[in-house]
């Protein structure tokens, strides 16, 4: 009997780890890669399609956060949908992530936009990549990018995921969708003010009575440097690129009509934008459900991580990718 039991457990450890293994086994080729930046280097890793010896390239741009190339492993879903459109994708840890050097907390939006500018000039560089038909990807975030390198360097296509148009903006819009206490909106409406007259940490801490709530010194510097960005005066360097703006019918970190407003007010000349909207889409486009649940999102992520983002958006950046030609 306990031979039995045994055996059963043999198997079923067995069969558990042949479908974690078949649904993480993605249709790509990644290398490891390091990018001279100035005398700086960006550690990352190129993904390229199994098939074919020259392609177009999604550069990945990351929203917030100590992002690492691979997002945890998140992004390869998204990398093996550009694969199957016959594109490679590049991506990079952030300065300090995953042992690479630098300290991300120390970059403006155009020191952001300047690290990718320099990337593509690499890509150009590689006989496998057709500096034609490069473009990017970013998130959230790097909406504040994405047109600062547009503007910088040519490129054949935008995939604008979650981005919002105004720092200050956006950040009440995420306030205000957690209905806030009375003393959050104080010490927000306090932030903004020192903000304004770019207080010190130390004024930041006084101001709170002591309490940081967990901001850290790196933390209030990097959005004293970058609380002012908006992206309308950049949009413009997105006309006649064709642009996928990708926005979640559950945003709560975004405003999205605000978003879709302003791209469209920018980009109406080009005529070349398309929309998108995820009815249900959490912020990372993930699905609200899943997003909503710690122990459906480890489920999924575990055993059907394609299954994790909202229907429809993965085929729909293969074909916006497919369309391009």
């Amino acid at each position: 009997m306990r031979v039995k039991l045994l055996v059963t457990v043999l198997v079923l450890a067995l069969g558990l780890g042949g479908v974690l293994l078949w649904q993480h086994s993605y249709d790509l080729n990644e290398q490891s890669v390091t990018i001279n930046h100035g005398g700086h280097l960006l550690h990352g890793v190129l993904a390229t399609p199994t098939t074919g010896t020259r392609h177009g390239l999604v550069v990945h741009l990351h929203g917030d956060g100590p992002v690492d190339a691979t997002h945890e492993g998140g992004y390869r879903p998204i990398w093996e949908a550009n694969a199957k459109a016959g594109y490679a994708t590049l991506s990079w840890h952030k300065p300090g992530v995953a042992n690479a050097p630098g300290n991300w907390l120390d970059q403006s939006m155009t020191d952001r936009a300047e690290e990718a500018v320099a990337a593509i000039a690499w890509a150009r560089t590689r006989p496998d990549i057709d500096g034609d038909r490069i473009g990017l990807w970013g998130a959230s975030q790097a909406g504040w990018v994405l047109p600062k390198v547009a503007a910088r360097t040519p490129v054949r296509f935008v995939l604008a995921v979650s981005p919002a148009i105004n720092w200050l903006q956006q950040g009440r819009f995420h306030l205000l969708a957690g209905n806030p206490t009375e003393a959050q909106l104080t010490r927000s409406d306090t932030t903004r003010r020192l903000l304004a007259t770019q207080a010190s940490f130390d004024d930041y801490t006084r101001a709170m009575g002591g309490e940081t709530h967990g901001m850290t010194p790196d933390r209030w510097r990097f959005i004293t440097k970058n609380h002012t960005a908006d992206a309308t005066p950049d949009l413009p360097a997105l006309r006649r690129v064709p642009v996928l703006l990708t926005l979640a019918g559950h945003d709560r970190n975004v405003d999205t009509a605000d978003t879709e407003r302003g791209y469209r007010a920018a980009l109406a000349e080009g005529g070349t934008l398309q929309v998108k909207h995820y009815p249900d889409a959490a912020h990372s486009l993930v699905k609200d459900t899943i997003e909503r649940s710690d122990l459906k999102l480890t489920l999924t992520a575990l055993f059907t991580p394609r299954a994790l983002f909202a229907t429809g958006f993965l085929d729909d950046q293969q074909r916006f990718l497919r369309d391009l030609g």
